[in-house]
């Protein structure tokens, strides 16, 4: 819930947050998650000629020289007002400590409740004085186009040291909370809820009841050395190694509970907002967290892999939390914010993720009705047949077309958007692997016809692939071919990719897209091609999502810097040259993770790696490096990253060697 953290950027949701590139403090909030953000606060000293103006002019600049950050702490000094600030936290509580200087200045800490920040707007905020030590408030977070409801927070604020009073000031309406002047070191608690101020009390008072900074950072890093030591590896170089776990810790992170600790959560499916509750477990604690989440789109990649080996743990409660949403909201979402469906992406991303759970042991109870769940998102009525944000209707997923002719149009025979990435033969893709994953649930369920139905519905991607071209072409509704078509123009029927980059995902009939390009060594050729292309500018579209629009950077054949491309090496183990896919996959990791993890984790911190782009990244990295050798006769064994690996779970411990 809570993810305190300095923010250097605040102005939109893609470039802002923690950003290493800016040396300017703009403050510290509690709140990064996916289109949800909020309550930021910043320590300052004034005279009595700034009461006024620090209102609108606060930031402070600060050098990377001074600051320390590790999991479970940050740590930076402000250098403006000559204050260090240590952050750390619990799941729901923040916990900050100042060091002011010693001159006898007045001390206070900012409230900025009522700001842009981030993905949205803080509005209504509202603070009080509760006693002489003691505050609490709430602000709304605006609606935005992908959140499309407002959601309260709630907080409760303790500090170890006396409030002499709070000013508001009338053109921000933010607050400033003044200490005494001889004041030196001040702890301050900040516990938050979506639900009640009375959780927020609850949260705080139950997850640190008490002061010692110093025992809270020990037991969060202690928490964090936990979970990242569940992968032990050996071999490579330092810096191999601390890249490793780096992105480990960025792949943990990205996805938020929204839960307190008695187990409610903020349930905003329906027209009036409610309180919903999980329900407890024979100890009386709730069974599971409920999450706020990206989509899961291109996790089959990724995410579906690290948790399922390594934090299964973590899997089930998240399965346990979208299958909440179906029983509240009547879908499982592709990745829910605020209590509430966002339709981010396309298709049914969930479909592959909870299958995966299943099929590995990690969700055992309860089939039949997940089953339906996820039935229900790949008929007439669910989420597939919704585009990207499409809150009202049903129709830019195209998924009755989909049904009748075995594909979706491009365009949409419509005079009108109903939302984003309107992308026929991408669409097209994503539900026939997405139909290939549930036909397996099916058939461990023993349901044969429905097996047979989704079986089917899974070869879909051959309606649209072009024998003449040699590429996945997008049709319109007449079942005509796109006339003049460049499989290497950016979005064209293809969503955040090309053609070149998506005629490759199929993942579930890769034999058969082989054949229908004339075999396995024509297709590792045309392959092989596209990847020494690719080399040519980094295996990225730029290095950020914006710029895989510039002409530049879109026409290119494979693109690592986005999920459509991540499995993209891996595909020729599967036309049996594993030596290419050893190969290409150390070329990626050099020219692209070792430049590009840290820019894009940056980037993406408050909108998405707080989510997917920057959590797919960061766990394709993971995957690429403990992807096993397969060896075979003739063809040369390429030196592994690292040279054993060791993954321990709560259900055990595995291990390999040649990773």
């Amino acid at each position: 819930m809570v993810n305190l953290s300095p923010d250097t950027e605040i102005n939109g949701a893609w470039n802002s947050g923690y950003r290493y590139q800016t040396d300017t403090i703009k403050g510290f909030s509690h709140i990064h998650a996916w289109q949800m953000s909020g309550l930021s606060v910043m320590p300052v000293t004034l005279d009595k000629t700034e009461n006024t103006k620090i209102f609108s002019d606060f930031y402070s600049p600060f050098s990377h020289k001074t600051e320390i950050v590790t999991p479970g702490y940050h740590s930076v000094v402000l250098n403006r007002y000559n204050i260090k600030a240590g952050l750390t936290s619990t799941n729901r509580v923040g916990f900050h400590k100042y060091t002011f200087p010693e001159k006898d200045i007045q001390k206070a800490i900012l409230f900025n409740l009522n700001t842009l920040l981030g993905p949205c707007k803080n509005t209504a905020g509202y603070l009080k004085k509760d006693n002489n030590k003691e505050l609490s408030g709430s602000l709304v977070m605006a609606p935005t186009h992908r959140r499309i409801k407002p959601l309260t927070l709630y907080f409760k604020i303790k500090l170890d040291s006396p409030i002499t009073r709070i000013e508001q000031d009338s053109a921000t309406h933010n607050y400033l909370v003044l200490l005494k002047p001889s004041v030196q070191n001040v702890l301050m608690k900040v516990g938050i809820s979506y639900t009640s101020a009375e959780n927020a009390s609850l949260n705080l008072q139950t997850e640190l009841p008490g002061w010692d900074f110093s025992e809270i950072v020990k037991q969060s890093q202690q928490v964090w050395n936990k979970m990242l030591g569940r992968i032990q590896i050996e071999g490579g170089t330092a810096t191999d190694q601390r890249r490793f776990y780096t992105d480990l810790w960025h792949a943990l992170q990205g996805r938020r509970i929204i839960s307190d600790v008695n187990g409610a959560y903020p349930d905003n499916t329906q027209k009036q907002f409610r309180i919903g509750q999980i329900p407890p477990d024979k100890n009386g604690h709730p069974q599971f967290n409920m999450y706020n989440s990206d989509a899961f789109w291109g996790a089959q990649w990724t995410l579906n892999t690290l948790w399922g080996l390594v934090y299964p743990e973590i899997m089930e409660d998240f399965v346990h939390s979208l299958m909440q949403y179906y029983k509240d909201g009547g879908l499982v979402p592709r990745g829910p914010s605020g209590g509430n469906y966002t339709f981010v992406m396309t298709g049914a991303p969930a479909t592959p993720f909870i299958v995966s759970a299943i099929q590995k042991g990690i969700v055992k109870d309860s089939l039949e009705f997940i089953y339906q769940a996820l039935k229900k998102n790949h008929l007439p009525g669910g989420i597939m047949g919704k585009s990207g944000y499409e809150h009202k209707t049903d129709k830019g997923g195209g998924l009755s077309f989909y049904i009748e002719k075995g594909y979706v149009p491009y365009p949409l025979p419509y005079k009108e958007n109903f939302g984003a990435h309107e992308d026929g033969a991408g669409q097209t893709l994503e539900y026939a692997y997405q139909d290939w994953t549930l036909a397996q649930l099916a058939k461990k369920l023993h349901k044969d016809d429905d097996y047979n139905y989704f079986l089917k519905r899974s070869f879909n991607f051959k309606n649209i692939f072009n024998p003449l071209l040699g590429w996945i072409v997008p049709k319109d509704v007449n079942g005509t071919w796109k006339e003049d078509f460049d499989p290497y123009q950016y979005e064209n029927s293809f969503v955040e990719s090309n053609s070149a980059q998506s005629t490759w995902f199929i993942p579930h009939h890769l034999k058969e897209l082989a054949r229908l390009m004339g075999g396995d060594s024509i297709a590792v050729r045309k392959l092989n091609t596209q990847f020494m292309e690719a080399q040519k500018l980094g295996f990225t579209s730029g290095t950020s999502h914006a710029a895989e629009l510039h002409p530049e950077y879109s026409h290119i054949p494979i693109n690592y810097g986005n999920q459509p491309s991540m499995q993209t090496a891996f595909i020729f183990d599967e036309l049996n040259r594993p030596d290419l896919t050893q190969f290409w996959s150390r070329q990626v990791v050099k020219r692209v993770f070792f430049r590009f993890i840290r820019k894009c984790w940056i980037q993406w911190r408050r909108g998405s790696g707080t989510n997917g782009k920057s959590g797919c990244v960061n766990e394709n990295w993971i995957v690429s490096n403990e992807r096993r050798n397969r060896r075979k006769p003739g063809i040369p064994d390429w030196k592994p990253h690292f040279r054993q690996s060791h993954h321990s779970s709560e259900s055990g411990i595995l291990s390999g060697k040649n990773l």
